[in-house]
């Protein structure tokens, strides 16, 4: 039986990148057995203190952490020697072989990439326009967006989008949905990189009728009918092909991955 481990995330910041660093490392491990208590905003030796005799207190405890202010970082990682905890910190080394390739010292500050720059407006502003063109709504103003993204029902088109959003590109989807036309100034289109969506008929099956049972609604045969949703997503095939958009199967795929790809192609688009 694999032991359990007490994960601690200690970061000066918000937490996400140690988060996202974590969430990278665990997953090369198949049983990592674990338990994970996150502590964001530290900046005192006080609370060190307090999360090393915690980790103490627990066996097999170990500290990841992403401290940026020199003092503050040694403070943590001898007073986890001290105590034979195990620490690691995750970007120490790598802003020290930064500072020595660019031959200029790091500011040391924590939050610095959480500022109030026109990168920061222009992500909400990509947010905000993105959940106001959820599921085909608002398709009157579609040349203002970045990314569209079309698929039918169950193809992560929302998912995608909010990730795409964050990243600060406004982002429409539109439903692909039977006998409905799609708007016509999505062929004439040419500033925004229009992208298709598609999945394997028999996944989307299985998602749509655990959809369906949540809404406890039973009059959606031809929604969850696999004979159905083969034909709409070769019909879906076949649209993107004609108007020569780019086509991403995301059944196997995260959100994430799929995001990946999209940012490729615009990377590609753009290069043209």
């Amino acid at each position: 039986m694999n032991e359990k481990y007490n994960v601690y995330l200690v970061s000066d910041s918000t937490g996400e990148t140690l988060d996202r660093i974590f969430l990278s490392l665990k997953s090369q491990f198949a049983n990592f057995d674990y338990d994970k208590k996150e502590f964001a905003f530290v900046r005192t030796e006080q609370q060190i203190d307090k999360i090393i005799k915690e980790c103490i207190n627990l066996e097999n405890s170990l500290i990841l952490y992403t401290i940026v202010e020199t003092k503050l970082a040694k403070y943590i990682s001898s007073q986890s020697e001290k105590n034979n905890v195990p620490c690691f910190g995750i970007l120490g080394n790598l802003i020290l072989s930064f500072s020595k390739l660019l031959n200029q010292k790091a500011i040391h500050k924590p939050s610095a990439q959480h500022v109030l720059d026109d990168d920061y407006y222009k992500r909400i502003e990509a947010i905000q326009f993105t959940m106001s063109h959820d599921d085909g709504k608002k398709v009157d103003d579609i040349n203002n967006a970045d990314v569209i993204l079309l698929g039918v029902s169950r193809t992560s088109k929302t998912p995608t989008s909010i990730y795409l959003a964050n990243r600060g590109y406004k982002t429409i989807n539109i439903p692909l949905v039977l006998d409905q036309k799609i708007p016509e100034d999505l062929r004439l289109n040419k500033t925004a990189c229009i992208i298709g969506l598609v999945a394997d008929p028999e996944r989307l099956a299985d998602i749509r009728r655990n959809r369906v049972a949540i809404m406890k609604d039973q009059n959606l045969k031809e929604y969850t009918n696999l004979d159905s949703i083969k034909k709409e997503v070769s019909d879906s095939k076949v649209l993107f092909k004609k108007n020569n958009w780019p086509i991403i199967d995301v059944t196997r795929k995260s959100v994430e991955e799929t995001a990946a790809s999209i940012l490729k192609i615009i990377e590609i688009k753009k290069n043209k």
